[in-house]
């Protein structure tokens, strides 16, 4: 009973559609050990067992067939990652950056011609954008498409080595398309990063003329999937192939947007894609979910060395050791389920450009908490299964290798970060303004006010806990004032030395303040993360749940403020023994969570095929 009522927290807003995409994977059956070329054949055969099975309708729009459900969408495809995630990624790569891109960049026209082709796998397609020496750095891409008046066409051209197109899913074996990100020249006049569709092969398999395909080989993961590396010599395509929701050009040349400044242009165009960002990491919290599934289930029955009292060999899960390896890893996957769950929601509902923009900037940033939280703890869940872990028959190491370019692909995490970072210096600049002497010398008050403030409530809670009020660790609102404080303290001393800055050395004081950027991105997304799960337990309407779920997110908030006890400590937010205290409340979390280990993972709802492993039986 208590492993349903936690499902149906978990399912959430999209509850059915979940429970109908799990039925769906679990008709496909697993598969081991294949060669590389049969591996993606039966990757494609699958994919259309699930364009059969109407997955990729859900997010399309419902004039062409689809079912209009952009949320929906998300949650069918981090259902894929409890499965095959060479399937789950050229998923992703069909329907949601090939198919998404038509989608959000295109115009009617685009959408009637290809979208109907696209759902039904009649044209596999591909997502070029990243290149041989511009990952990241997108707006700077190198490819060109320059349009010719005369022939009313875009002439595509790969113009160096380095402007390749790099890591292209589909591109190797079976894509026939490929949305193409160039640099649009018009009338000699270069108008930024724009898209346009492609043919890379015809109607038998051969490359088209112009386009030369390259398989990148063997991967360390995700080898399903045919990524492949495409050059473009002067390939000619017709003025429709330009998706021209954000920028035209007319018959004769000219060229027009809705959008002002090729800035804002760019960054709004991406805007529309960041559907990818939020689906990588729902899968990566899905590939995360399993490897703790397996791990807890063989250490549940996996004994290890005798009690001296009793000589009874000890169940490995009954170690604190153990309970330390997974647990707290446990209770932050149910931490970013959660926080996944909004931004899913938040996607599907925002309507307007400031909800775009916050949209935008909590992606970025639970994309690199969620791929690096998956990357940690998918390593301890197979170091804790020992050389068990180590068989492929046992999933850990595939998911291991498969989700470990997922810190990169639709974006680097160090990156994003930095972008979160940004954003949330945006926003100070806007509340606070260009801090003038007068300004700097109120903020500088109001911190020192502060500074008491927040030394009295911490020498308040010590109080507390030396009288004998043990659950003062555990009291909510003083953890989420602990990731509060900590998310404004950091920001506010970035502030203060990016001030320094002058155009002349602005890259110089940025680069040397990198470490002090990537901690207050993250302390800001650990902050959304634990609200996301403070709201996630008020929805709760079952009371035993709640308030297992309440020592779960205590266990999550504890671990948190625990790996970053150095800084809590520096800034007096803890003495030494209160620090001890935070350890030793996470060492009893664990102890009260372990009876309890098997139904939160259970909870999850991974079809038993997929969890096939000889150790989770």
């Amino acid at each position: 009973m208590r492993t349903e009522a936690l499902r149906e927290l978990l399912d959430g807003r999209w509850a059915e559609l979940r429970r109908d995409s799990l039925d769906l994977l679990g008709k496909l059956a697993p598969v081991h050990d294949l060669p590389r070329e049969e591996y993606r054949a039966w990757v494609l055969e699958q994919l259309h067992a699930l364009a059969a099975g109407g997955h990729p309708l859900i997010g399309f729009p419902t004039e062409y067939g689809g079912k209009g459900d952009v949320g929906g969408s998300v949650v069918a495809f981090e259902v894929l990652g409890f499965g095959d995630l060479s399937l789950m990624v050229k998923a992703g790569v069909q329907w949601g950056l090939f198919g998404g891109a038509v989608q959000a960049l295109g115009t009617e026209e685009h959408h009637a011609r290809y979208l109907p082709g696209i759902m039904g796998l009649d044209l596999p397609g591909c997502f070029a954008m990243t290149e041989t020496g511009h990952g990241s750095d997108v707006q700077h891409l190198r490819t060109t498409a320059t349009y010719d008046p005369a022939a009313q066409e875009f002439v595509v051209h790969t113009p160096d080595a380095a402007a390749r197109k790099d890591y292209i899913g589909n591109a190797a074996r079976d894509g026939r398309l490929a949305v193409v990100f160039a640099q649009l020249v018009t009338g000699g006049e270069e108008h930024g990063v724009h898209a346009l569709v492609v043919p890379i092969r015809d109607g038998s398999g051969a490359a088209m003329p112009g386009v030369t395909i390259e398989d990148c080989g063997p991967k360390a993961g995700l080898n399903g999937v045919d990524n492949g590396r495409l050059t473009f010599d002067h390939v000619r395509v017709p003025r429709s192939a330009l998706l021209n929701r954000y920028g035209d050009v007319a018959p004769d040349g000219t060229y027009s947007s809705p959008v002002e400044g090729r800035g804002r242009r760019f960054f709004t165009m991406l805007g529309t894609l960041v559907r990818g960002r939020i689906s990588v990491a729902g899968g990566a919290g899905s590939a995360t979910k399993k490897a703790l599934a397996i791990a807890i289930r063989y250490g549940d029955r996996r004994r290890q060395f005798t009690r001296p009292d009793t000589g009874a060999e000890v169940v490995v899960l009954d170690y604190l050791a153990h309970q330390r390896r997974l647990l707290p890893a446990l209770a932050q996957t149910y931490a970013l389920h959660f926080a996944q769950e909004e931004l899913v929601s938040a996607l599907h509902d925002v309507s307007d450009d400031r909800g775009q923009r916050e949209l935008e900037s909590r992606a970025a940033g639970l994309k690199a908490v969620a791929t690096w939280h998956a990357t940690h703890t998918i390593q301890a869940c197979r170091e804790a299964c020992g050389g068990a872990g180590y068989l492929a028959e046992n999933l850990i190491a595939g998911l291991k290798a498969d989700t470990d370019v997922f810190t990169t692909f639709e974006g680097d995490n160090t990156v994003l970060l930095q972008l979160v970072a940004k954003g949330l210096l945006t926003s100070y600049r806007d509340h606070v303004g260009d801090l003038d002497p007068w300004g700097m010398a109120r903020f500088v008050a109001d911190q020192a006010v502060g500074v008491v403030i927040e030394r009295t409530a911490a020498r308040a809670l010590i109080d507390r806990l030396v009288s004998g009020s043990s659950d003062a660790l555990l009291d909510r609102g003083w953890q989420v004032r602990q990731f509060e404080d900590r998310e404004r303290h950091v920001l506010e001393g970035l502030a203060r030395r990016l001030r320094r800055a002058s155009p002349e050395n602005a890259f110089d004081v940025f680069n040397a303040a990198q470490d002090h950027v990537l901690h207050a991105a993250r302390a800001h997304v650990d902050r959304v993360v634990l609200e996301a799960f403070v709201a996630a337990l008020e929805r709760g309407t079952d009371p035993e749940v709640t308030a297992l779920l309440g020592k779960v997110c205590d266990l999550y908030a504890l671990s948190v403020i625990e790996a970053d006890r150095a800084w809590f400590l520096e800034h007096g937010r803890l003495t030494p023994q209160r620090a001890k205290a935070v350890s030793q409340a996470v060492n009893e979390l664990c102890g009260q969570l372990r009876p309890h280990a098997r139904d939160l993972v259970d909870a999850f709802g991974i079809p038993e095929p997929w969890l096939a492993a000889p150790i989770a039986g």
